[in-house]
C-alpha cells in the first residue's frame, strides 16, 4: 500500500542548543487567559470556564534564536494583530489529566505570537461563526526554540513581552495568568485525548494591536529568550 500523493512533511519545533526537532500533532490556543486583555477584548476575566480554539500544525513558523525572520502579512485582512504567548510543548499525553500531574506531561517551552487578522475575527463574533479564517493564516503562529523543561522548569512566573520597532507593547508576568498551564491541560484533557506532539498556546497579557508591513517585532519571555521578526 501507498500513498496516492506524496505524504505532506511533519511540521516541527526547533530545540534550544540542539539540532533535534520537536513534532507537533495538534495546536489548541487558550482564548483571554489574562484579566487585563480579557478586559480589552470585551470579556469577563473572572475565572470562567475557560475556552480554547485551534490552529493548523502547519501554520506554525519555526524562529530560530539570535536572528531576525521574514514573517509575511496575510491576505484579505487590513488589521493584523501581535499576541505574545507562552507556548507549551507535550510529551506525554492522555485522557482526564489530574491538575497536579499536568505538568509532568510537558516536554518544554518556547516563545510564540498568535498572529490574528482581527478585522477577520471580529466579523466572525459579529456572524456567530468559527475563527478559523482569523485564527488560521498560514505562518500565524511563530514559535522561537523549545526549552526543555528540565532546564528551564516549569514557568509560573517571569516577565512576558512584545516590543514594535523597540516600542514595548505588551508586557506582564506569567503569574497573572487566569487559568495555569497545568489547569489548562487538565482541562483540555477532559475533551480530547492529548498525545505527545501537542502544543498549546497559553494566552496572551493586554496591548494586542496591529501591525504593518515593515515592522519588526520582538517576543521575549524570562528565562525562554526571545524572537525577532520582519513583516513583509
Amino acid at each position: 500500500m501507498a500513498y496516492v500523493i506524496p505524504a505532506p512533511t511533519v511540521p516541527a519545533l526547533p530545540i534550544a542548543d540542539s539540532s533535534d526537532l520537536f513534532p507537533v500533532r495538534r495546536v489548541y490556543c487558550v482564548g483571554r487567559n489574562y484579566a487585563a486583555h480579557a478586559r480589552e477584548m470585551g470579556g469577563d476575566p473572572t475565572r470562567e470556564p475557560p475556552f480554547f480554539f485551534m490552529k493548523p500544525a502547519d501554520a506554525l513558523q519555526p524562529v530560530p534564536g539570535g536572528t531576525v525572520v521574514d514573517h509575511p502579512y496575510p491576505p484579505k485582512t487590513a488589521n493584523y494583530h501581535f499576541e505574545i504567548e507562552m507556548v507549551v510543548a507535550l510529551a506525554k499525553g492522555g485522557r482526564d489529566i489530574p491538575v497536579e500531574k499536568a505538568l509532568d506531561h510537558v516536554y518544554g517551552y518556547a516563545v510564540g505570537l498568535d498572529m490574528t487578522r482581527r478585522d477577520l475575527q471580529d466579523e466572525a463574533k459579529q456572524l456567530r461563526r468559527p475563527w478559523e479564517l482569523g485564527k488560521a493564516a498560514d505562518l500565524s503562529g511563530p514559535v522561537g526554540p523549545l526549552v526543555p523543561a528540565s532546564r528551564a522548569g516549569h514557568p509560573a512566573k517571569g516577565t512576558i513581552s512584545l516590543a514594535v520597532d523597540g516600542t514595548v507593547k505588551q508586557k506582564a508576568d506569567l503569574s497573572d495568568m487566569i487559568w495555569s498551564v497545568a489547569e489548562q491541560i487538565a482541562y483540555l484533557s477532559a475533551y480530547f485525548e492529548l498525545a505527545p506532539g501537542d502544543v498549546i498556546f497559553s494566552g496572551t497579557p493586554d496591548g494586542v494591536g496591529a501591525v504593518t508591513k515593515g515592522q519588526t517585532l520582538t517576543g521575549a519571555i524570562e528565562g525562554l529568550g526571545e524572537i525577532r521578526l520582519k513583516v513583509v
